[in-house]
């Protein structure tokens, strides 16, 4: 529970990494008044900082990152400064062989070490394999000269919030505090108390590292078995939407929902750290990873299958996207299955994309390439098209006119990744209804 009584010592924190975790982490030590210093490398991210802008969408963040800068608490540097307590919250990619990048979290301890004094802590709450801490993070704090565990106390909290819900969660959610030993983990939960209302609970560091994975491996695996059931009721002729429907009436059964793949800097990612620790042994986490990668290739050959139902020459087809980051409601493309699906129409040669997504404003390197496929309304993105592609089930994607919508495309198809259309609807107006894991429209 959170207790009231807690005596507030303002501390100087000096937070590594200002993206979808730290930013929205920093503001809110600053707003509960402690002395913030964001670091980062990218010095658009530190200039728009320090005039109080945010260059990541999340409710209400602009909000509260421009009332912590005011206050005087939040500012923005390129380079740490002597502080309390270091949280290292740098990104955690996978490389293309499925190995886990650490050189951000290796360069960021690195720069720490001269700002150490004794008595610091230092907290890592990026995504990490296990192990990380004690093999990596420690030998590198080791190089201050200060007594790990006694004179630097070091710690791993790992992140636990849904985007779009950031701020929300980061007081409510409850927190996994792993430190190397007790003291550190005792001092850790005693600075996140500041904000969080959740219960906090203690562990070591390797096992709140595994928490963390397993969390979204539970997810990643169980989406895993919706993708295999929506492939095989395709094969079946029977619809997988009716059958978890069905199946999820029984008190003890939750199987998740089908789609076009997973992505994230989560779900998409940390299963793999697990799988390259132990390949042997991780088989169950391997293939839920495989099946939810080869979902954009499975809607790329379903969307194939219709468009080759269209009689009359017409040389390139053209194929709308509607959306293109990784979840419906935000502007994240990290890791975005859509990406990927555009990558295969492109690879394809005989097809033209086209992508709207007005959450979307920019694309990270990831995604840089489908740029040239953006369009700004759905109108010019679907004229002429031959299918069209639900990618992704943004909420404004529920109020489509379809009526226009039908007017303005060449061939009436859609192939609704998602389940969010009403197919009767839709056919009574004319279209051709497919849905992904739905044999009956195959």
């Amino acid at each position: 529970m959170f207790k009231k009584d807690v005596v507030f010592i303002k501390k100087k924190i000096c937070i590594i990494g200002l993206g979808y975790t730290g930013l929205p982490t920093a503001a809110m030590f600053a707003t509960h008044g402690h002395e913030i210093v964001g670091v980062d490398i990218n010095e658009n991210v530190i200039d728009s900082l320090n005039r109080g802008k945010i260059t990541i969408y999340e409710p209400y963040l602009d909000i509260l990152v421009q009332a912590a800068v005011t206050s005087g608490n939040l500012r923005g540097s390129s380079h740490p400064e002597e502080a309390d307590a270091f949280i290292i919250a740098v990104p955690t990619p996978i490389t293309g062989e499925k190995k886990a990048d650490m050189s951000h979290v290796k360069n960021a301890a690195e720069s720490i070490v001269p700002c150490l004094r004794k008595g610091n802590m230092v907290i890592l709450e990026s995504t990490s394999p296990p192990g990380t801490v004690s093999n990596l993070l420690v030998p590198i704090l080791e190089k201050s000269g200060l007594k790990i565990g006694e004179e630097l106390l070091v710690a791993h909290s790992p992140e636990r919030v849904l985007p779009g819900r950031i701020l929300i969660e980061l007081v409510e959610n409850p927190r996994i505090i792993g430190g190397i030993n007790q003291e550190s983990s005792e001092a850790v939960k005693n600075l996140y108390r500041t904000f969080v209302k959740g219960d906090i609970y203690l562990t070591d560091a390797t096992s709140a590292e595994m928490c963390k994975l397993m969390e979204n491996i539970y997810r990643d695996v169980n989406i895993a078995l919706a993708n295999e059931l929506a492939i095989l009721c395709e094969t079946f002729g029977i619809n997988a939407w009716e059958v978890i429907r069905l199946s999820n009436k029984h008190p003890r059964v939750n199987i998740h929902q089908p789609g076009p793949g997973v992505g994230g800097h989560c779900i998409a990612v940390d299963p793999w750290f697990i799988v390259e620790k132990a390949p042997d042994r991780a088989l169950l986490i391997k293939q839920g990873r495989l099946i939810n990668d080869s979902m954009p290739m499975h809607v790329f050959r379903r969307a194939k299958s219709i468009l080759e139902r269209i009689q009359e020459p017409c040389g390139k087809k053209k194929v709308t996207i509607l959306g293109i980051s990784y979840k419906p409601n935000v502007d994240d493309t990290r890791e975005s299955p859509i990406i990927k699906l555009v990558n295969l129409f492109e690879e394809e040669g005989c097809f033209e994309p086209a992508i709207y997504d007005p959450l979307v404003k920019s694309l990270n390197q990831e995604g840089h390439n489908c740029k040239k496929y953006m369009h700004e309304d759905i109108f010019s993105a679907a004229d002429g098209s031959h299918l069209l592609i639900l990618g992704v089930n943004h909420d404004v994607f529920g109020k489509v006119d379809f009526e226009s919508l039908y007017k303005v495309m060449a061939s009436p198809n859609i192939l609704d990744t998602r389940n969010s259309w009403d197919g009767k609807t839709l056919s009574r107006i004319g279209f051709n209804y497919y849905l992904l894991g739905d044999g009956r429209s195959s």
